[in-house]
């Protein structure tokens, strides 16, 4: 795994240090928590995906769990948590995160939103079809709020169609998993973006910020394309 940082001037007082971990995919929890404490941050950001399905699920809540004994955490939806058969929001918030299920929430001058991932239950997940939308309300709402404002959504693909326009200060993506394959700096193929997709890795236009996750779960292997956390530093602009 690799620790990625990135700074980011911000209309704030105090300086923020962030982790940003996604698509842990019920990940290993020990050397997660190693590296948390290693990066000496003020709060956890978990961008979707912390669990697999129903059945590869819990090492995902436990990593919430431990997380959010250490630091405030601050978790989003993905996807997978779709897949999930129970009560998915009441076992998050039994492990002490904040859960930010199209909500927002205040932290050191700093607004944090959750956009959860378009898909239901009932959605049957493709890989190649467009990702469902999310709920623009909420997009709406969030975008209009005073502040600095930091928003997790799990699908780098909902930036272009629905965040890019909105005023947002700062986005943070996972879910494209690199691309899975990366060559000559681009990833081959993410779900909802197709083959040689565009978001994958690193920062896009100052302000949209896209995680290569952390998962080895699966039959195709990552090539070029080491698990990655993000450290996001938010100075004061002046």
């Amino acid at each position: 795994m690799v620790v990625t940082e990135y700074t980011v001037k911000a209309d704030i007082a105090n300086p923020v240090r962030f982790a940003f971990l996604s698509d842990l995919h019920d990940s290993e929890n020990g050397p997660l928590i190693k590296a948390i404490r290693r990066a000496r941050v003020d709060a956890v950001l978990v961008g979707g995906d912390f669990i697999h399905n129903d059945e590869l699920c819990e090492r995902g809540f436990e990593f919430l769990r431990l997380s959010a004994k250490l630091l405030p955490t601050f978790c989003s939806i993905g996807n997978h948590e779709r897949r999930y058969k129970g009560d998915l929001l009441a076992r998050m918030n039994e492990t002490g995160v904040t859960v930010l299920d199209n909500r927002a929430v205040a932290f050191r001058g700093v607004r944090i939103g959750g956009l959860s991932t378009g898909y239901t239950a009932e959605n049957h997940q493709s890989h190649w079809d467009r990702t469902p939308a999310p709920n623009l309300d909420f997009l709406e709402e969030f975008s209009s709020l005073r502040g600095f404002k930091l928003l997790l959504s799990h699908h780098p693909e909902y930036y272009p169609r629905y965040i890019r326009e909105k005023s947002i200060d700062l986005t943070l993506s996972g879910h494209a998993h690199g691309g899975q394959w990366r060559f000559f700096g681009r990833g081959v193929y993410s779900p909802g973006q197709g083959i040689f997709p565009k978001y994958t890795s690193g920062m896009h236009e100052g302000r949209f910020i896209v995680s290569r996750g952390l998962s080895t779960l699966g039959w195709i292997p990552r090539i070029n394309n080491k698990p990655e956390m993000l450290v996001i530093n938010l100075i004061p602009r002046g």
